[in-house]
């Protein structure tokens, strides 16, 4: 019980890694199986959930405040980069893009929206690279949104926007 808690207010948006950006809308004491317990109560609007942490938990389970502008503009500039896309199996490749949108890691979650992201010019994408592809753009978007106080909705046209400047530059190449 050593662990410093990281301390979080009312009104905060913190992201919890597998769930994304919620806020913190109360603080709460609980006695469970004889145990007081501080609580922070999480509400994820887009999911309609609410989640319980215990504030000594809150370091451990990975949450954490809004990315810092500079790592913001990591993000950002990794959209603009050469999508990675390996030649391993499809299922091996989506537990590992499942795996970096649960790390809650800005940065990584930019990379999987970069590595799936298809123009409209470029082939269909399968369903479930579709799946895994909103999943990590809408990740991106509602953390982008709170940053920049906006809409999800145009923070995720932003990022289209980014990924449809640098695809032409990319696809030219596999033609050449």
């Amino acid at each position: 019980m050593a662990a410093k808690a990281l301390s979080f207010d009312v009104g905060d948006y913190v992201v919890y890694p597998k769930h994304g950006v919620g806020r913190v809308v109360e603080l709460q004491s609980q006695e469970i199986a004889g145990i007081q317990l501080e609580l922070y109560v999480l509400r994820f609007e887009k999911e309609r959930m609410t989640l319980r942490v215990p504030t000594n938990k809150a370091e451990s389970v990975g949450m954490r405040k809004l990315s810092s502008d500079k790592t913001l503009g990591e993000a950002l500039e990794t959209l603009k980069g050469k999508p990675k896309v390996k030649r391993t199996m499809w299922s091996r490749r989506a537990q590992e893009y499942e795996a970096k949108i649960n790390s809650g890691d800005l940065v990584s979650i930019a990379e999987v929206t970069r590595d799936l992201f298809r123009a409209d010019d470029q082939p269909e994408q399968s369903y479930s690279e579709r799946q895994i592809f909103e999943a990590a753009s809408s990740r991106l978007a509602r953390e982008l949104a709170a940053m920049e106080e906006v809409d999800e909705p145009r923070a995720l046209q932003k990022i289209l926007h980014i990924l449809n400047e640098a695809a032409p530059k990319y696809n030219r190449e596999k033609v050449d």
